[in-house]
């Protein structure tokens, strides 16, 4: 495990769209297919990370409370599967189905959607507007595994109740600190 900090993709940047595999019903997903989401949050994560494992429940639990208000969760494995095998298409289909994930969770084989997102780590948060702009990308909170601190969202919950209350996004944030991403070489 190689602790890393992402790389806070610059706000405004246009979602960068692509057409992935969900592991969990076996179709294609689109970035552009679900456009009357009031905002999108694309999330980086694995199965193996021991910082996707600290807030699983709770982002289980804050994805199926926003996705009620529209606000529409995508999740995406970028591992190189061949080094990582506990991060392939079936043992993702197997983790969202013990987890319950309520969003899709999406193989990125090529590793190009991480690419294009300048996503760094697992987990690794990104949210966009309605016009698909980005106006948070960080963690989750300011829970890792050992600090002690209590999981509780509080970082993206925040950025979501401001969208929804139609305020600007608080421009502090603060970059989600992860695994890195496991990339082919």
């Amino acid at each position: 495990m190689v602790e890393t900090a992402s790389t806070m993709l610059p706000l405004g940047t246009i979602a960068p769209d692509f057409n992935l595999l969900d592991t969990c019903n076996k179709t294609m997903v689109s970035l552009r297919d679900h456009s009357t989401a009031f905002a999108t949050v694309i999330l980086f994560i694995c199965n193996h990370c021991p910082y996707v494992k600290l807030i699983q429940k709770k982002l289980v639990e804050v994805s199926q409370y926003y996705q009620q208000k529209n606000i529409r969760f995508i999740a995406i494995n970028s591992n190189d599967v061949e080094k990582y095998p506990a991060d392939s298409p079936e043992k993702m289909q197997e983790t969202a189905k013990e987890y319950h994930y309520s969003f899709p969770y999406l193989y990125d084989n090529t590793q190009e959607v991480a690419k294009a997102y300048h996503a760094a780590c697992t987990p690794d948060f990104f949210v966009f507007d309605k016009a698909l702009q980005c106006v948070y990308r960080g963690r989750f909170d300011e829970a890792t595994p050992g600090n002690r601190k209590e999981v509780t969202g509080k970082d993206l919950c925040h950025a979501l109740d401001h969208i929804l209350a139609g305020k600007e996004v608080n421009q502090e944030q603060f970059p989600s600190v992860g695994c890195n991403i496991k990339w082919k070489k």
